[in-house]
């Protein structure tokens, strides 16, 4: 048995069926299901600053390339 839940037209599952083959299912509808909204937290900016340094080379051609240019 494998549970999910019927939305817009469309049963999800929680699980995959452990069968590729044509099966016989049957859709039984219980108590309307009350799912919470997951809201997604903001950014804050600013956080990452002084993580990443930028040498001053950076943009100077690289030794292994020299073949190539």
């Amino acid at each position: 048995m494998i549970s999910g839940f019927y939305e817009n037209g469309q049963i999800v599952l929680d699980d995959l069926p452990k069968t590729n083959k044509k099966v016989k299912v049957f859709v039984s509808f219980t108590e309307p299901l009350e799912i919470e909204e997951k809201t997604k937290k903001k950014r804050q900016f600013g956080t990452m600053k002084g993580s990443f340094t930028v040498p001053d080379d950076f943009n100077e051609p690289l030794d292994d390339l020299k073949d190539y240019m």
